[in-house]
């Protein structure tokens, strides 16, 4: 599947692995990244430039697959290494860059000078904007369903992701309650360019985590998060313990009161505790509400596969169903036709050819499929005759797709 996600950052698919505190590794950013997605390096998990460095080499011995770096700009008296940890991205070779945080607009001209994306979570439409304005590539858009910090907006992705695409010109990916096909399908028919994933990918094998954090996941429901430090203004959603439930309660105790030392025990240093020993009640960890619709724990290559599986058989039932017509996209979109037009035009494409090109992908996966006949596959592409098909091919391709299905067959 081709989108200005996965031609801006060189991967297959339009699938990013978010950067995660002590998930973030170089297994789990290789695993990622060999499955076609773009894996993510937690730069600040590293407490070190040189050890950034180092996980860097680490994940290159694993991948020759593009991965990238998460930086987060923290809002902190006393700051990282940032100069270190982007030196360190630059000479180990890493050619994205998603930041968090703080505005990334000081750094941008070094990443830029250096042949570097920058990819930025946001968790609004405005922040969004101000990313594009300061020569962000991309942006991760945030909806409230997220887990780790949603913003104080609590504007849904049904919302937040029609309204990006109404504004932004840069393409953007959807980020909060993604977990299959069915979500990346959505992300796309809402305007996105692909999906970010964090909680989804924690639960793989390859996810350098305690069993205890996957299992929880695993057991969890759309119902078992939580939202900690709306009162400090740093909103954070989390999975539900007892150590959630001390801090909640302290802040209803506290109210307006509340200082991140009230809180600290719950929130401060307790990654390593949770990620690495499996301590499930040491304090607050990120988790989306997504792990509502996380039922397995499957290799990195099988969720991605699967994921793809899903969403090109969601887009060639649409097809087969005649229902992919400029006027239903638009208005899945929320924008009229005309508006949907220009959109395409302002990126070289017709409508035509988008359907075009999700045709062609679909026809060359399905005639290596042995069991489907030419007629089959006309009609899963749309086509009431076979031989309206064989003319799409040829024109696609300059040849007939039996010429295909031959060298497939070896």
């Amino acid at each position: 599947m081709k989108t200005r996600i996965t031609e801006l950052f060189g991967i297959q698919h339009p699938i990013i692995q978010g950067g995660m505190h002590f998930v973030g590794l170089a297994e789990l950013a290789a695993a990622v990244s060999n499955a076609g997605a773009l894996g993510i390096i937690t730069g600040l998990t590293q407490k070190t430039p040189e050890l950034l460095a180092k996980e860097i080499a680490r994940c290159r011995t694993m991948t020759d697959k593009p991965f990238g770096v998460n930086l987060t700009f923290l809002p902190t008296v006393t700051s990282p290494d940032y100069p270190g940890y982007i030196k360190a991205i630059v000479e180990g070779g890493v050619k994205v860059v998603e930041t968090a945080g703080n505005n990334p607009q000081k750094w941008m001209p070094l990443l830029h000078e250096h042949g570097i994306k920058v990819i930025h979570k946001c968790t609004s439409v405005r922040h969004a904007l101000k990313a594009e304005a300061i020569g962000c590539d991309a942006v991760s858009v945030d909806g409230f369903e997220c887990g780790g910090h949603p913003g104080e907006d609590d504007v849904p992705n049904f919302i937040l992701l029609p309204r990006a695409a109404e504004e932004l010109k840069i393409p953007f990916v959807a980020s909060g309650g993604m977990a299959d096909g069915r979500s990346l399908v959505a992300a796309l028919a809402l305007g996105a360019e692909g999906m970010n994933m964090g909680t989804r990918f924690m639960a793989t094998q390859e996810a350098p985590i305690h069993e205890h954090v996957k299992q929880a996941i695993v057991a969890a429901s759309e119902l078992d998060t939580r939202l900690v430090m709306r009162p400090l203004r740093n909103t954070e959603r989390v999975l539900n313990n007892a150590a959630v439930e001390r801090l909640l309660a302290k802040e209803k105790e506290l109210g307006d009161k509340l200082r991140f030392e009230d809180i600290i025990e719950q929130v401060a240093g307790v990654y390593p505790r949770i990620m690495q020993n499996g301590d499930m009640d040491a304090g607050a960890w990120s988790c989306g509400m997504v792990a509502g619709l996380i039922r397995d724990v499957p290799t990195v290559k099988a969720l991605v596969d699967r994921i793809m599986a899903q969403a090109h058989g969601l887009i060639a039932q649409r097809l087969g169903d005649g229902e992919l017509e400029l006027s239903h996209v638009a208005s899945a979109l929320h924008v009229s036709p005309r508006t949907f037009q220009r959109k395409l035009q302002e990126h070289g494409e017709s409508f035509t050819q988008l359907v075009d090109g999700v045709r062609k992908e679909m026809a060359e996966r399905y005639l290596e499929d042995a069991s489907l006949s030419l007629t089959d596959i006309a009609f899963l592409l749309g086509y009431s005759e076979q031989s309206a098909f064989a003319r799409a091919y040829k024109r696609w391709t300059g040849h007939a797709p039996a010429r295909t299905r031959q060298a497939a067959a070896g």
